[in-house]
C-alpha cells in the first residue's frame, strides 16, 4: 500500500488517545505518524526487508502497550502507538501486490520479508497494488474522520496525505512506466543505489 495509507491508518491507530489520555494525544499521533512512515524509509535499501519486520514489530508491541498502560506517560504511550502502527503497516503490506514496479502484472510473490521465519511472504493482493482505487479509498475511509478530530497541526498532515494520495492515485501507472526512462539519467556511480525494479536490464 501506498505511504499516505499507512501514515494515515498510524494516525488512526494513535487518535483513541484523544479521549483515553488527552495529555498523551500529542505524543500517540506523533508515534503513530512516525511507526506508520517508518518501516517504508528503507525504500532504497532493501525494501520491505531492512526495515519491515512483521513479526519483530508485532511481538515488541505488545509489552510496549503493556508498559504504557501501566506508566501512562507521553513517552511510553507514543512508543507502544509506533510499535503497533509499523506492525500494522507490515501486516497491511502483505494485503497488497507484490514488490514489483507493476504490481498489477503480478509477477512478483514477495510482499514482505519475515525476519523471523527467514522467508517473504506471498502477498494477498487484496489490495491490488499501492496506488489502486481501493488503496486511495482507504485513504479517504481513515482520513476523513480524522480531519474532524485531530488538533489543526495533525490535521494539516492528513489534509496533505489526502491529497498526495488522490494525485498518486491517479498518476499510478504513468509513474511506473517513467521511472525506468528517468533511471537512465542516474549518474554511473549512483546507479547501484536504485532498486532494481526501476532499471533497464542493460543497466
Amino acid at each position: 500500500m501506498m505511504l499516505p495509507t499507512h501514515a494515515l491508518v498510524g494516525l488512526a491507530i494513535g487518535a483513541p488517545l484523544l479521549w483515553l489520555a488527552p495529555e498523551s494525544a500529542t505524543a500517540a499521533l506523533a508515534g503513530g505518524l512516525l511507526g506508520g512512515i517508518w518501516p517504508d524509509l528503507d525504500l532504497y535499501v532493501g525494501h520491505r526487508r531492512t526495515l519491515h519486520y512483521p513479526t519483530g514489530y508485532s511481538l515488541a508491541a505488545i509489552p510496549a502497550v503493556i508498559v504504557a498502560a501501566v506508566v501512562g506517560s507521553p513517552l511510553a504511550i507514543g512508543l507502544g502507538v509506533a510499535l503497533v502502527a509499523a506492525a500494522a503497516h507490515c501486516q497491511m503490506d502483505r494485503f497488497g501486490g507484490g514488490l514489483e514496479l507493476r504490481p498489477w502484472e503480478n509477477t512478483s510473490e514477495r510482499a514482505v520479508y519475515d525476519h523471523v521465519a527467514g522467508e517473504w511472504r506471498a502477498p494477498k493482493r487484496w489490495v491490488r497494488y499501492d496506488g489502486a482505487p481501493e488503496d486511495v479509498g482507504l485513504s479517504l475511509l481513515v482520513g476523513l474522520p480524522l480531519v474532524a478530530v485531530v488538533p489543526p497541526l495533525f490535521r494539516w498532515l492528513v489534509v496533505a496525505a489526502l491529497i498526495t494520495a488522490i494525485s498518486y492515485g491517479l498518476l499510478r501507472r504513468w509513474l511506473a512506466a517513467l521511472a525506468p526512462v528517468l533511471a537512465e539519467f542516474v549518474p554511473d556511480p549512483v546507479v547501484e543505489y536504485v532498486p532494481e525494479r526501476y532499471r533497464r536490464d542493460d543497466r
